[in-house]
């Protein structure tokens, strides 16, 4: 894969920044996080941690029974501990994580080395893109995707080499944000948020991916919204975290004026 294809704002951020240690982030997770249950009064880091290994779980669980005989990858799996919490919780048959960036896959291995000792033939990273997958055609009985897709440069390519890489039957869930339509939408985006401003985001709305999704020939395609239980618990771990004013802060601005909303999408190879 060529290496040239990472945009700058990705290599830098997942590179020489290391996104991971951010404030906002903790355990080594990237991820904003599931925070439904979880105690908002006054969420430390240990919350923040749960937050993101439940929204692992709330993708994972959208995989039939029985787990046993899956084989799964995870497409942007960053340090890949979301991989390691899919095989060891939910005893997949075999878990790939993948991702663009190489720096990431070398934390991963690091991170997670007493995990590819235990299991040598069932967990593994790997370089890859979300149009260019590391795997044969039909190989996969499922992929997911963790708040990563909103990373990619366009939807389409990934709808078609999802499809590409996943036997019939198999199952695609992607978690991320997506935004309104309309160009209105991503300007009023890159005022508020960094993150867009920057690039390392892109402005996706829902309604083309899912239709992406049936073009490249999945069915069954669902979108659900879980925004009620990622921006609250967001914005209320951020208000002790980061400096008054900081920018991430415009998230949960952005959900309540509809520019931007979380979502679970499944969908079945057709």
């Amino acid at each position: 894969m060529n290496q040239d294809r990472i945009p700058a704002a990705v290599r830098r951020t997942y590179g020489v920044d290391d996104l991971s240690k951010a404030a906002s982030f903790a355990g080594g997770f990237i991820n904003f996080g599931d925070w439904s249950g979880i105690d908002l009064t006054s969420p430390g880091p240990e919350d923040r941690v749960h937050s993101q290994e439940q929204l692992y779980r709330r993708v994972l669980r959208s995989f039939p029974e029985p787990h046993e005989r899956l084989r799964l990858a995870e497409v942007g799996c960053g340090r890949g501990l979301g991989a390691a919490l899919a095989l060891r919780e939910f005893r997949f048959a075999a878990v790939t994580g993948v991702d663009i960036h190489p720096d990431q896959i070398e934390r991963a291995r690091a991170v997670n080395a007493k995990a590819l000792a235990t299991y040598p033939d069932r967990l593994a990273y790997a370089l890859g893109a979300a149009d260019e997958l590391p795997f044969p055609d039909a190989a996969l009985d499922g992929l997911h995707s963790v708040e990563a897709a909103q990373h990619f440069r366009e939807l389409t390519g990934f709808a078609h080499e999802a499809a590409r890489v996943l036997r019939p039957g198999g199952r695609l869930v992607v978690t991320t944000f997506f935004t309104a339509e309309g160009p209105d939408a991503a300007e009023r985006l890159a005022i508020l948020l960094g993150s867009f401003a920057d690039g390392l985001d892109v402005a996706h709305p829902l309604g083309p991916f899912t239709a992406d999704l049936a073009a490249a020939g999945f069915t069954g395609v669902t979108a659900e919204s879980i925004g009620a239980d990622v921006w609250p618990g967001l914005d209320r771990y951020l208000e002790d975290t980061v400096p008054p004013g900081h920018w991430t802060r415009h998230f949960l601005t952005a959900w309540k004026d509809g520019l931007i909303d979380y979502h679970l999408v499944t969908a079945d190879r057709g």
